[in-house]
């Protein structure tokens, strides 16, 4: 019987559960266990489990759209080789870090992946913080060049769900630098300073697996011992429920744009950059609280 390959995550449950535990042990001999909190943990790991569900069902409705581009409308016929699977998995982690840019950049999308961000801890169980809004962000969208490309769809998803299976191992700050490794991969390291709110940190760094997309679009900043990373996002989200966790910014972002008074405003509160669309909610806030002092 052929494994789905939607259930590579859950398959590697164990082993991620290894390494919190490795994690945990190596915190308590350091003294530092506080980088550890039980209820952000839960939290993390219950919105992993509800983003396993919304992803399961986001596959079965989306895999039909993929198969019919890669059946009907692909430019290419790939051998089914270890050479053409390394071309999807480059290919696929460039579109990574396109989407994971985009996410930074567009408020639609940083409703979703703000999850991801919310918590003021770094630990292994942080990885498990995903979103169950990504199907409706549209992550998916960006997988769909691939079979156009002409890769096959089950192709497509095993390399999608492996490279977010590496980007668990990145979410720890018990590993230091690893020297020349940084030149081309994705470590703690560099994620460290991905997940920092500090100014200099902020909307860097968006490799999935391969850093060299940083380096080459100029969005690579080196994590420094002088400024230590200070974690979480810079509205917070004081609470660790996990529903309210994953509608908060979304609940934020619809509200802005119902109360703008017009489709500039409306759109920047949607689809601008989150700074932007800040602004024009405290100028919509200001025009509210001037229209009262006036009544």
């Amino acid at each position: 019987m052929k494994f789905p390959v939607e259930w590579i995550l859950l398959a590697l449950t164990p082993v991620f559960l290894l390494f919190v535990g490795w994690e945990l042990w190596r915190l308590r001999r350091q003294g530092r266990l506080s980088i550890y909190d039980w209820r952000d943990s839960a939290c993390c790991a219950a919105l992993g489990l509800l983003h396993q569900g919304a992803d399961k069902l986001a596959w079965v409705l989306t895999l039909p759209l993929y198969g019919w581009i890669f059946h009907h409308h692909r430019v290419f016929d790939f051998s089914d080789s270890w050479l053409s699977f390394f071309a999807l998995f480059v290919v696929q982690d460039f579109l990574y870090y396109w989407f994971h840019r985009v996410s930074h950049r567009v408020r639609w999308l940083w409703a979703a992946h703000s999850v991801h961000h919310s918590s003021t801890r770094m630990n292994f169980t942080t990885a498990f913080r995903q979103s169950l809004m990504y199907p409706v962000a549209g992550m998916w969208a960006f997988w769909l060049p691939l079979a156009w490309l002409g890769f096959p769809p089950e192709q497509v998803v095993a390399v999608v769900l492996l490279n977010l299976a590496f980007q668990f191992f990145v979410h720890t700050q018990i590993v230091p630098k690893l020297g020349w490794l940084e030149y081309v991969f994705n470590t703690p390291s560099i994620h460290r300073s991905h997940h920092a709110k500090n100014p200099r940190y902020i909307d860097h760094n968006y490799a999935g697996v391969l850093v060299i997309w940083d380096r080459l679009f100029g969005t690579f900043v080196e994590e420094l011992d002088s400024e230590p990373c200070e974690y979480g996002t810079v509205k917070p989200v004081d609470s660790f429920n996990p529903l309210w966790v994953s509608v908060a910014e979304w609940r934020d972002m619809l509200a802005e744009a119902w109360r703008a008074d017009n489709w500039r405003d409306r759109a920047t509160a949607l689809f601008g950059p989150p700074e932007a669309a800040e602004e024009a909610a405290a100028r919509q806030r200001a025009r509210l609280s001037g229209r009262r002092q006036a009544a």
